[in-house]
């Protein structure tokens, strides 16, 4: 019989304490993670709390597991599967609490004739982090940023940064740099300083294309060796982990991995060769991320993408 959690709470001078006691269930963690659940999690009433009551308590919180909150702020379409719709499900699948935020809704994606929808703006963004903020919600281990298309929302992306990390220092900041592709830029021109200046410097995580990692470091990449260069590029710029998701050379598609684990030292890097699928898809590129993302917290770095090279694919 597989084990559940069954969870009384009672309150004691404002603090609430959850007692964890161990029953059947039907569900298990997901891909058999150990989650560890401590028989007694003390959830703290907020000391900036607006509320005469204390608030109820965030089980995410109180029940942490080995992997960690995601905070994802990307795209999201109702029809088809790209931005959060292909990042949520796969990082909870893998045991992670992740809370998206759409940075735009629309109909479908923007590769059809046409689209319908709304766009948030960086005012929007922050009301939300303000009224997470309001709550004591921002406690995350990740932030997950993919698709950004105004020079202002990503301005308060970065404010959101120093405001997960002034609650979490220890927060990891995976961001997938989307400017463009095989020479096309499809974000305004002014978001190209913002990533290389502003961004980059701060990111834990960087999962840029051939094209993007082009634009980051000025360097032309023609190479295998020439992708190295530019992955020691953007490690000295800010990140510690650093991949190319797609090099084209000559027809063959590379990925290019580094991770350098103390500024100074030389990254430990590697290539792994992509077969080349005759279609067209959307979305890998946000699944890709979100995996590297989960699997690098769970394995080794350089363990992990055996296991995202399943479901990547190029066209």
């Amino acid at each position: 019989m597989k084990s559940v959690i069954v969870i009384g709470m009672n309150v004691d001078a404002g603090v609430g304490w959850l007692n964890v006691e161990h029953c059947s269930m039907l569900l298990k963690p997901p891909l058999s993670l150990n989650f560890r659940f401590s028989p007694q999690t003390s959830i703290f009433r907020a000391r900036n709390s607006r509320n005469s009551r204390m608030a109820p308590p965030i089980l995410s919180l109180a029940l942490p597991s080995n992997t960690g909150r995601v905070l994802s702020i990307q795209s999201h379409t109702v029809q088809g599967y790209v931005g959060n719709k292909s990042a949520v499900f796969p990082l909870q699948l893998l045991g992670y609490d992740v809370d998206p935020i759409n940075s735009v809704q629309f109909s479908n994606h923007t590769g059809y004739p046409t689209f319908k929808g709304q766009v948030l703006n960086g005012q929007q963004l922050w009301d939300l982090i303000e009224g997470l903020e309001g709550n004591d919600l921002l406690f995350y281990t990740h932030l997950l940023t993919g698709y950004i298309g105004s020079e202002s929302f990503l301005n308060t992306v970065l404010q959101v940064v120093s405001k997960l990390r002034s609650t979490n220092p220890g927060l990891s900041y995976v961001c997938d740099p989307v400017m463009g592709d095989e020479g096309k830029l499809y974000v305004p021109q002014e978001l190209v300083s913002v990533y290389r200046e502003k961004v980059v410097p701060v990111a834990s995580m960087l999962t840029p294309n051939q094209f993007e990692a082009e634009l980051l470091t000025g360097f032309r990449i023609q190479s295998e060796g020439h992708g190295q260069e530019a992955c020691r590029l953007l490690h000295a710029a800010g990140p510690s982990k650093v991949i190319i998701t797609s090099i084209n050379i000559d027809g063959i598609l590379l990925l290019i991995g580094s991770h350098q684990k103390e500024k100074g030292e030389p990254p430990r890097q590697f290539k792994i060769v992509i077969p080349k699928i005759p279609a067209y898809f959307t979305g890998t590129g946000d699944l890709m991320t979100a995996l590297l993302l989960g699997w690098s917290n769970v394995l080794p770095l350089l363990k992990s993408y055996d296991y995202c090279l399943v479901l990547l694919v190029i066209s």
